[in-house]
């Protein structure tokens, strides 16, 4: 985590732009924080919570794509992660993958029943589903 700043880097170690980076996103500056964080996931690429975060920032900052990848990355190091598996479902909904939304949002939840964020992403993905199955005549959508 020490050593020379790099050129274009922030001052600070990456434990300080993680935190940074942090408050700006619940600050609501998503954008800012994104631009820190990368910084942090470029120096302490094997961080699960940086690369979390910076998901998390990417996607309030409507960089759909790059969330998608991030939370990719993210559910592949670490499958028993229900936020990150939610975060992809966010993400692959608004890339208007919806059969693959559905798929991450429904083990999110089945990880996390309590969490009502997760039951309600769900609901509304697999009415996307059915609503988008329907407007093309053709069957009900299994597990929809």
């Amino acid at each position: 985590m020490h050593g020379m700043q790099g050129e274009g880097e922030p001052a600070g170690e990456v434990y300080d732009w993680y935190v940074r980076g942090l408050r700006l996103l619940e600050t609501g500056n998503a954008a800012a924080a994104a631009e820190l964080l990368a910084h942090a996931h470029f120096r302490e690429p094997d961080s699960a919570s940086v690369l979390e975060a910076l998901a998390r920032a990417t996607f309030d900052a409507r960089r759909y794509a790059e969330a998608h990848r991030f939370f990719g990355v993210l559910v592949e190091t670490t499958p028993d992660n229900d936020y990150a598996r939610f975060g992809l479902g966010l993400s692959r909904m608004r890339a208007g993958d919806v059969p693959g939304a559905v798929e991450q949002l429904a083990l999110a939840a089945a990880m996390r029943p309590e969490r009502a964020d997760y039951q309600q992403a769900l609901r509304e993905a697999r009415a996307t589903l059915r609503a988008r199955a329907h407007a093309a005549g053709g069957p009900p959508v299994e597990g929809a």
